[in-house]
């Protein structure tokens, strides 16, 4: 039986991983390291409010995101675990194949700061939004996702809820068609999400492609050393091509949680820690056991979980 290690996506406003930071030695001297290679302070990556510009708000959270998963990934990595499958949603798929071997972590956080220096879109664009939608399992008119609406994307999908009603989806699109979605369709069905003005993993993100792709096209990527699932295809990434294709298309194309859950028990995963707390707790269905590792006081749940379920932790060494 394999262990997984799960990264989610997405950029919130709070701080993260203070109490890590606090805890372990290793995690403060990650977070200098990344200071160095980002031109931030630590400070700036670990709690201070977020800059107000979109795209270096945009940049210094991913940061702040990637940091915290990779340091709870290393703390557990000094108990011992090792995991045999690694897979994350957007930025958490970027996370995961630097901890594969696919890309340096220098490389990652240094190209997560030159974000910061994407054009602002022209004047004049519409606002844009994201939101979740909530469509009852088994109603697959594709309503709930805006299929008919100009300026409504289906961003990213995430499957059954735990009690197996519902399935949650992504929307990304102009916020006046997402409002107007919303008031077409059952109160509660279609949130937007506060302070969000980019629409993530749609085409209105392609001027940030445009931006990212030259860089990305300079970095190094090799081969990933542990098996890498893709958030973006039913695949796995087996080479460095793969992994290059994949940050190139993340900002426009939809992500997809069920695509990395199915390929992981298929690889043989019975338990999955999900790094981070950017994946809620207790929400979403999973096809095996998941422990959410975000706090000092996870890593021991963590470690319990996986000698209890007898969970095969000698998977060959990933990348540090």
């Amino acid at each position: 039986m394999a262990l997984g290690y799960l990264f989610g996506g997405g950029v919130g406003s709070e701080p993260r991983g203070v109490e890590m930071h606090r805890a372990y030695t290793g995690v403060q001297n990650l977070y200098r390291q990344v200071a160095e290679w980002t031109g931030l302070t630590v400070g700036q990556i670990l709690e201070d409010d977020l800059p107000e510009a979109p795209e270096v708000r945009q940049s210094v959270g991913t940061i702040r995101e990637s940091v915290h998963a990779i340091a709870v990934h290393d703390v557990l990595a000094e108990q011992g675990l090792r995991p045999s499958v690694l897979g994350g949603l957007s930025l958490g798929g970027m996370s995961a194949a630097c901890l594969a071997g696919a890309v340096g972590r220098r490389a990652l956080f240094e190209m997560l700061a030159h974000a910061r220096d994407t054009p602002d879109q022209p004047a004049g664009t519409p606002e844009q939004g994201i939101a979740l939608a909530f469509e009852p399992i088994g109603d697959d008119t594709g309503r709930y996702r805006g299929v008919d609406m100009p300026g409504v994307y289906t961003a990213g999908q995430f499957g059954p809820t735990a009690d197996g009603e519902t399935r949650i989806l992504m929307l990304s699109g102009e916020r006046a068609a997402l409002d107007e979605l919303g008031e077409r369709l059952p109160e509660g069905t279609v949130v937007q999400l506060p302070g969000r003005s980019m629409a993530i993993h749609s085409p209105l993100r392609g001027h940030f492609r445009t931006f990212m792709a030259p860089y990305i096209d300079a970095m190094p990527f090799a081969d990933p050393v542990a098996t890498l699932i893709s958030c973006l295809d039913r695949k796995i990434l087996m080479t460095a091509a793969d992994v290059r294709d994949s940050f190139q298309r993340n900002p426009t194309d939809p992500i997809n949680l069920v695509y990395i859950y199915e390929a992981m028990k298929d690889e043989g995963v019975r338990l999955g820690l999900i790094m981070g707390g950017s994946i809620p707790d207790g929400v979403l269905r999973f096809p095996f056991p998941v422990v959410h590792v975000d706090r000092p006081e996870h890593i021991g749940q963590a470690l319990t979980t996986v000698f209890e379920l007898g969970i095969d932790v000698s998977a060959p060494r990933v990348a540090r």
